[in-house]
């Protein structure tokens, strides 16, 4: 069954681009690049992958590029450009010819309360409109309620949700989380991303029961076919190895039709972003089966 992370990072380490790489995270202090991460994918049977941001820089967003041209496995960037800007539209432009560009992220998370109201963003967002260009939505549990209003702005823009919105897992507190979930899940046009469990638990002590009640709200709320499998390696490995994170997702997709567990490992990320996995042949599971 076809295997996709739709959401990774690369990163050249500097101290002062990355200074949130502190506390649980400071073992990651150092680079991360595709050699770095082709034999984990092989491990765990991977066959593509999708990179996202960790700098709000243009000039991140054409190094990733360069390196999803140069990286077979990589299939598509989701880079950063300034959505802000007056001059956004004409950037994007030019950007839009990438192919490799399958979406934009900005981190929603360290922004105040009110930014996804900002008209100057909300006319960025317009500017995607038709384009096929993805925004992962990079948010906290708090911001859900502000997020959907801002997806109700955009009906007919493809959005993804990053990390679950980021759930209380240390605390294991469900709400008011599920609910808030539940209510931006009812808009057909966001996907959730399975990943980023392991860092909003404690990294060193967590557990596969602690988690699953986190991936069965987010199962209900949006069903396989609107769930991607991701990883968020390396932020991943201050807690888990990808390969026991796959085996966890499969796991816990185990119950469901191979038709819907072929959508959450890969078919997902296929569809909303674009992707056309070269390595290996993608196999429909047979009606039967379904």
């Amino acid at each position: 069954m076809l295997r996709i992370d739709a959401h990774h990072h690369f990163w050249e380490y500097n101290s002062s681009e990355f200074d949130w790489l502190n506390g649980d995270l400071a073992s990651l202090r150092r680079n991360f690049l595709p050699a770095d991460l082709e034999p984990e994918l092989r491990q765990a049977n991977v066959a593509g992958t999708v990179t996202v941001q960790a700098r709000q820089t243009v000039e991140e967003t054409d190094w990733l590029l360069r390196l999803a041209q140069a990286t077979p496995f990589l299939l598509g960037v989701i880079g950063w450009l300034p959505l802000r800007e007056p001059a956004f539209p004409a950037l994007f432009d030019r950007y839009s010819e990438h192919s490799l560009l399958k979406g934009l992220r900005h981190v929603l998370q360290a922004e105040p309360a009110g930014f996804m109201d900002d008209p100057a963003f909300n006319n960025g967002i317009r500017t995607l409109r038709g384009s096929g260009c993805v925004y992962d939505l990079l948010i906290m549990e708090h911001q859900l309620e502000e997020a959907t209003r801002f997806v109700d702005r955009h009906p007919n823009q493809p959005f993804v949700l990053n990390h679950l919105a980021k759930p209380r897992i240390a605390a294991q507190q469900l709400q008011p989380w599920a609910s808030r979930l539940r209510e931006l899940a009812r808009r057909e046009n966001v996907v959730c991303k399975i990943s980023g469990m392991v860092t909003e638990a404690d990294p060193h002590h967590w557990s596969a029961d602690q988690l699953k009640p986190y991936f069965d709200t987010a199962l209900e709320c949006f069903t396989p076919a609107r769930l991607m499998a991701a990883t968020d390696w390396p932020v991943l490995s201050a807690g888990c190895t990808l390969q026991r994170w796959w085996e966890l997702l499969a796991q816990w997709a185990s119950p469901l039709s191979p038709h819907e567990q072929a959508d959450l490992l890969g078919r997902t990320a296929i569809r909303t972003y674009s992707l056309t996995p070269t390595s290996v042949n993608e196999t429909q599971p047979s009606e039967a089966s379904a």
